[in-house]
């Protein structure tokens, strides 16, 4: 049987946000607030926690940490915020081309297939360029 895990958010006193995973949420916050956890959190305390999740299996806990640690501040604070229905138009897309990745904002109206060619006929001319 898989050990029950917990996903959450802290805020840290220089207004930043750490994301970690953990079997034990009173002892890890514990050890945050007692210079024990993470260095992030030790060079920033005091900490409040602002969000858990909570799970039948550590490892889905883990998996969801490193999920939300690739998210945007706005869509961090929309999930600490209940406002689950802003994280589709906050979440990024990525697009692969040439062994690179991409970053993109969804934005309302925006045409991907037309931004990655125009992305990847610069690169091309700036290598181009180069050689």
């Amino acid at each position: 049987m898989k050990t029950r895990g917990y996903t959450y958010i802290l805020k840290c006193s220089n207004g930043k946000y750490y994301t970690g995973s953990t079997k034990n949420l009173e002892r890890r916050l514990w050890q945050h607030q007692n210079g024990e956890g993470a260095n992030f959190t030790k060079k920033h305390r005091p900490v409040e926690l602002v969000y858990f999740e909570e799970y039948n299996r550590i490892d889905h806990a883990f998996y969801r940490e490193k999920q939300i640690q690739g998210w945007s501040r706005k869509k961090k604070e929309a999930l600490i915020n209940g406002e689950e229905t802003k994280l589709p138009e906050l979440a990024k897309k990525r697009w692969f081309a040439g062994g690179e990745v991409l970053l993109h904002f969804a934005l309302p109206h925006f045409d991907a297939s037309t931004q990655l060619s125009n992305n990847i006929a610069e690169k091309t001319r700036r290598h181009s360029m180069l050689g």
